[in-house]
C-alpha cells in the first residue's frame, strides 16, 4: 500500500502565485527532508519553476488542474469548478491519496469546498475555524474564529476539545489551559450556552486544565492557552486585535519621525523594536486552521510572502505527523464516554 502524501498544496492560489508557493514549498522542504507533496495547478506553468527549484523537484509530485479559483469567485460557484487546483488538491484528501491540505486560495471557497467534500469528523457537530496569535505569556490559539456565528453548548465543549489537541500538537504543550471567552469571569456571567459548556469541560477529564471564563483583555495577555468561543465574537476579537496591532505600529512610526531627537531616540531604542517586531512578525502565525474535518485543513494568508507559506506548510506537516484527528476522536470518545455514565451530570445529555 502505497504512504499518502503527507499534503496536497494549491500551487495557483494566493496573490503571488505560483512562485510564493514554490519558494515557501523549498524552506519547508529544508525543514521537513522526508515530506511529500502533492502539487496541483497548471503543469505547463509549473513544469519549468519547480526543475529550477531542486529541493521542490525532490519533494513534489505535480498534479495538473487547469482551472483556479480566484480571490472574488463566490463558494457556490467555486463549487462547480471541479478541474480548479483547489477543488483537485481537496479531492485528493477526500479519496486519502492526502493527509492535508494547503492552500493560500479564496477563503469562502476552500471553507465551502472543505465542508462539502471532505466533510466533518464523527461526531463533529461543526468544524472551526482556528489560529495562533501573540499574548504577553506566549502564543495562544484561539477558535471559533467565523465559521460558524450561532453555537450552541455542544458546540463550545467540542472546540475545546480541538482547541486543547491543537495546542498540544502544533504548540508542544504538554496540558494546555483554556478559557471560555465570555462578558465577565464570574461562573454566573453570560448567556445558558456558555453556562453549560462550562458545567461540561469541569465535569469532563478536560477539567484540570479548564481555567473558566476569560474576557476580551485576556487574549493579550495570555491567561490561557487556548480561548474558545463562537465564530462570531471569535472574528470581531480577531479583526479588532488586528486592527490595534497596526495603529501601534502606525503610532510608533509617527512619533519616532515627528522630530530629530525622536530619530536619535529611535537609534537607542532599535534592538528592542527589532526584537517587538521579529515576535509579531505575522508571518509566524500564517496559517488558520479548519479543525473537525475528515483532513488537515490549512488556508494560509492570500498575500504572504515565500516564509509566510513555509509558516502554514510547517503547521500542516505538525498536524499531520501527530496524527491531529486521531486525537480530535480519543478526546470525543472520553467525552462521550462521560455522557454514558450514569453518575454524570445530566446537563451532559445536551452534548
Amino acid at each position: 500500500m502505497i504512504e499518502p502524501f503527507n499534503l496536497a498544496i494549491d500551487a495557483m492560489g494566493g496573490d503571488h502565485a505560483p512562485d510564493t508557493v514554490l519558494d515557501g514549498i523549498a524552506i519547508a522542504a529544508e525543514r521537513h527532508p522526508a515530506a511529500r507533496f502533492l502539487l496541483v495547478g497548471d503543469e505547463a506553468r509549473l513544469g519549468p519553476l519547480v526543475a529550477s527549484r531542486k529541493r521542490v523537484q525532490a519533494s513534489c509530485t505535480i498534479r495538473h488542474a487547469p482551472d483556479a479559483i480566484s480571490s472574488e469567485m463566490k463558494p457556490t460557484a467555486a463549487l462547480r469548478v471541479r478541474a480548479s487546483s483547489m477543488r483537485v488538491a481537496i479531492d485528493a484528501v477526500a479519496c486519502g491519496e492526502a493527509s492535508g491540505v494547503v492552500s493560500a486560495g479564496n477563503t469562502g471557497a476552500l471553507l465551502a469546498l472543505a465542508k462539502i467534500v471532505i466533510k466533518a469528523l464523527p461526531g463533529i457537530d461543526r468544524p472551526a475555524m482556528a489560529a495562533i496569535g501573540p499574548s504577553a505569556r506566549g502564543d495562544v490559539v484561539m477558535l471559533d474564529l467565523g465559521a460558524n456565528v450561532q453555537c450552541d453548548a455542544r458546540n463550545l465543549v467540542e472546540f475545546a476539545v480541538m482547541g486543547d489537541v491543537f495546542a498540544r500538537t502544533v504548540l508542544g504543550l504538554p496540558a494546555p489551559t483554556i478559557g471560555l471567552l465570555n462578558v465577565g469571569s464570574e461562573e454566573l456571567k453570560g448567556d445558558d450556552r456558555v453556562r453549560q459548556a462550562a458545567e461540561i469541560l469541569r465535569a469532563s477529564h478536560m477539567a484540570p486544565q479548564f481555567h473558566g471564563f476569560v474576557e476580551g483583555h485576556d487574549i493579550a495577555a495570555g491567561t490561557t492557552d487556548v480561548i474558545v468561543t463562537d465564530g462570531f465574537t471569535g472574528n470581531v476579537a480577531l479583526k479588532t486585535g488586528e486592527g490595534a496591532l497596526k495603529l501601534v505600529g502606525d503610532l510608533l512610526k509617527q512619533i519616532f519621525r515627528s522630530s530629530l531627537a525622536a530619530r536619535f531616540a529611535y537609534l537607542l531604542a532599535r534592538p528592542g523594536l527589532d526584537r517587538m517586531r521579529l515576535w509579531l512578525d505575522p508571518r509566524r502565525y500564517n496559517g488558520a486552521v479548519m479543525l473537525g474535518l475528515n483532513g488537515v485543513v490549512v488556508k494560509s494568508h492570500g498575500g504572504a510572502d515565500a516564509e509566510g507559506f513555509a509558516h502554514a506548510l510547517d503547521v500542516a506537516m505538525d498536524m499531520v505527523v501527530h496524527r491531529f484527528n486521531e486525537q480530535i476522536r480519543d478526546g470525543l470518545g472520553r467525552i462521550e464516554a462521560m455522557k454514558a455514565d450514569k453518575g454524570g451530570p445530566q446537563l451532559l445529555a445536551a452534548v
